[in-house]
């Protein structure tokens, strides 16, 4: 066997302490069955004194990234600090001196993936990102590697935890999301600042990046259509339950004939859907292939040390690589351009809850505006809210965004129609 091969950490974090537990952990494990042994010889920190809670050489710590850039023995980094910049210059200045990188960096990855693999490329290095999406779940190796005989036509997933945990929570107690915001923050699951989660912009990332993927053409995070979690009650969760239903934060892409679709957004799917049944933390990503059919990846989406298993498996990869002298074979696989597709050419089903007056005839002229725009109607449900209004759930049939945009100004602006309290796209069936 080999001689250990030297590693240069960027970041000492949460996810940075799982990879050096597994790393020194499994290390005999890991070095049988790559042929080599790994070795963290240096880890960039910001505070070199900061009790960490592992046992650890402080000899290993530095806060000069020259200690890891310029030391020609470290050859893989991995970087787990985080955002964009400092980042990327790191990233960038390791790739240009050959070294191949292993992220986790889900931001710099979908923001800023096409310079990487540039750099990586020209100078025969690995970028290996498996844990940027979906934490512990391996989701970007199959669809590179295992998957890649097929044609992907769709990728449909719940691949952030902290949405998951919190419209689980609102289903299964009739929680409203307010209180369950609070609580996912108290245990953790949620950021003091949950913008990102909740207004659906972590999913967006990680959607661009396995559409990127799956589809062969690179889609970028403005790309991707977006919308989050804020606007869903309770009630909203009791009428889906009623028709069958189940809200969850899906992200979508789709390859069509008019385009790549991308979008994040709250949707109802029937209850008997595969993803329906994916609840708490856990994340689930359903591929559908021309060769494979249907596939489902499932697991823990993030945490210490489900995230540094992904991550600690793609420095296996890259040492594998180095061992048999062929690092960068693992290269961008956008080699298409293909059109994304508008939103308001997508095509969807539609519940709709709207509260209006409580008299003959309202029905009936909320039918028409829609039948104007060629929007069909699937189901209608009345509930009486007072003596003088009524809350109407409607579910269409499949129709264009753009049709059940322009149904939806012509109603809102009715003398009856009171409000337009909730519009929820409707998929899988």
């Amino acid at each position: 066997m080999s001689d250990s091969i030297q590693i240069g950490l960027l970041g000492l974090g949460t996810v940075g302490r799982g990879v050096y537990r597994i790393i020194t952990g499994n290390g005999e494990n890991i070095k049988r069955k790559i042929g080599a042994g790994l070795e963290i010889k240096k880890i960039l920190v910001r505070d070199l004194n900061r009790d960490r809670g592992i046992d650890l050489d402080p000899g290993k710590l530095t806060t000069r990234i020259e200690d890891i850039l310029e030391d020609p023995e470290i050859k893989i980094v991995v970087e787990v600090m985080g955002g964009i910049e400092p980042t990327l210059g790191y990233v960038s200045a390791a790739l240009e001196k050959g070294k191949s990188v292993v992220t986790a960096n889900k931001d710099m990855i979908a923001t800023c993936g096409k310079q990487l693999f540039a750099l990586a490329e020209a100078n025969s290095a690995d970028l290996l990102f498996e844990a940027s999406v979906a934490g512990g779940i391996p989701i970007i190796r199959p669809l590179k590697q295992c998957l890649a005989a097929n044609r992907i036509t769709q990728v449909i997933g719940i691949i952030n935890g902290t949405t998951n945990y919190m419209l689980s929570k609102m289903t299964g107690e009739g929680s409203d999301f307010e209180d369950v915001l609070r609580e996912a923050q108290a245990k953790g699951y949620a950021e003091a600042d949950p913008g990102s989660d909740i207004e659906g912009y972590d999913a967006a990332r990680k959607l661009a990046i396995l559409a990127s993927i799956a589809f062969n053409s690179r889609i970028v995070l403005d790309d991707v259509y977006v919308e989050g979690i804020t606007g869903i009650t309770a009630t909203d969760i009791a009428y889906a339950g009623e028709l069958n239903y189940t809200i969850k934060l899906l992200a979508i892409a789709k390859e069509t004939d008019e385009g790549i679709e991308a979008r994040v957004h709250p949707t109802l799917i029937p209850v008997h859907h595969p993803l329906a049944a994916v609840n708490d933390v856990y994340n689930a990503i359903f591929v559908t292939g021309d060769a494979v059919g249907d596939t489902m990846f499932y697991g823990r989406g993030a945490g210490e040390m489900p995230t540094a298993s992904a991550v600690v498996a793609d420095i296996m990869d890259a040492a594998r690589d180095l061992l048999r002298n062929v690092p960068g074979i693992i290269s961008c696989t956008c080699y298409e351009e293909k059109p994304v597709k508008d939103m308001g050419a997508v095509e969807s089903r539609y519940y709709i809850r709207l509260q209006v007056s409580d008299r003959p005839g309202v029905l009936a002229s909320i039918a028409y505006a829609f039948g104007d725009k060629e929007v069909s109607l699937a189901s209608v449900l009345q509930k009486q809210t007072d003596t003088v209004t009524a809350e109407i759930v409607l579910v269409t049939h499949k129709v264009r965004e753009k049709n059940m945009r322009e149904a939806l100004e012509i109603i809102k602006h009715l003398s009856s129609v009171k409000e337009v309290s909730n519009v929820i796209r409707v998929e899988g069936e």
